[in-house]
C-alpha cells in the first residue's frame, strides 16, 4: 500500500467525528480514532474505515484527564508504527466533546471544571504532547461552535471555552507557522447528533427553532461537517489558516 497521510482524530466513535473519519478516508488519508467509552462502535467504525482500503485504528482517551496524556501517546508510536508503519502523523482534530446545558445561577462548578478539562485544558495541552509527533506540513483543526458567536441560554460555560478555543487557534497557527502546520477552527451550527442528549435531534420543537433561524432553514446533520475538515486536510486548503470557518446553514444571521 503507498504510503498514505495520517490523521489522529479524538471522539471518533460517532457523530461529527464519525463523519470526520470516514470522509478523510475517501480522501485516501489513514485515521486513527479516540472514544472514550464506547468501544464497540469506535471498532464498527474502524471496520468501515478499511472497507475503503485505508487503514485505521482505535485507542480509548479520556479528552478531559490530561495526566493519562503520556501513556496514550505511548500506545500512539506503537499503533502508528504497527498499523501504518509510520513515526508521525499528519493531521490533528480535535473534536472530542461534552455538552451541558446549565443556566450561570445554577452552573456547579464540577460541570464548569468537566467542560473546561474536556474543551479547553485537554485541547491545549493534548496538542501540545502531539506537537513532537506531528509532520511539519500538516493540519491541525480545532472544534469551536456557532455558540462562540451567538448565545443560547444554558450555554454560557461551553461557548466562553469555544471562544477560548478560537483565540488558542490563532496563536498555535502563529507559532508552529514554521513549521507549515495550519491550524484552524471548525464552528459548527445545531447538529442533529445525540450530542448534549439529542435535543437537536429528537426535540420536535427544537429542531423548528433551529431550522427557523438558519438561512437554509434546516439544522445540521454530521454530512454537512465531515466534508469540511477533511478539505482542510487536502493541499487545496494550504492557504487557509487561522481562520474560523462556521458550518452552519447561516444560522442566527
Amino acid at each position: 500500500m503507498e504510503t498514505a497521510k495520517i490523521a489522529l482524530i479524538t471522539g471518533g466513535s460517532r457523530g461529527l467525528g464519525k463523519n470526520m473519519a470516514l470522509s478523510l478516508a475517501k480522501k485516501g488519508i489513514d485515521v486513527i480514532i479516540t472514544y472514550h467509552s464506547r468501544q464497540d462502535e469506535a471498532l464498527a467504525v474502524v471496520e468501515e474505515i478499511e472497507q475503503t482500503g485505508r487503514r485505521a485504528a482505535a485507542i480509548q482517551l479520556s479528552a478531559g484527564e490530561t495526566k493519562r496524556f503520556d501513556a496514550f501517546f505511548e500506545q500512539l508510536k506503537t499503533i502508528l508504527k504497527e498499523r501504518c508503519g509510520a513515526e508521525r502523523f499528519d493531521f490533528l482534530v480535535n473534536n472530542a466533546g461534552i455538552g451541558i446545558n446549565s443556566p450561570i445561577a445554577a452552573m456547579t462548578e464540577e460541570d464548569f471544571d468537566s467542560l473546561m478539562n474536556i474543551h479547553f485544558k485537554g485541547v491545549y495541552f493534548l496538542t501540545q504532547k502531539a506537537l513532537p509527533l506531528m509532520n511539519d506540513g500538516g493540519r491541525i483543526i480545532n472544534l469551536s461552535s456557532g455558540l462562540a458567536r451567538f448565545t443560547a441560554p444554558g450555554y454560557s460555560a461551553y461557548g466562553a471555552m469555544k471562544g477560548a478555543v478560537e483565540t488558542l487557534t490563532r496563536y498555535q497557527a502563529r507559532e508552529l507557522g514554521p513549521r507549515g502546520i495550519t491550524v484552524n477552527v471548525v464552528a459548527p451550527g445545531a447538529i442533529e447528533t445525540d450530542f448534549g442528549g439529542g435535543a437537536v435531534r429528537d426535540n420536535p420543537q427544537y429542531n423548528k427553532m433551529v431550522a427557523d433561524s438558519t438561512a437554509l432553514g434546516r439544522a445540521g446533520v454530521p454530512d454537512d461537517i465531515g466534508g469540511v475538515v477533511s478539505f482542510l486536510c487536502t493541499e487545496d486548503a494550504r492557504w487557509i489558516n487561522a481562520q474560523r470557518i462556521e458550518v452552519s446553514g447561516g444560522a442566527n444571521l
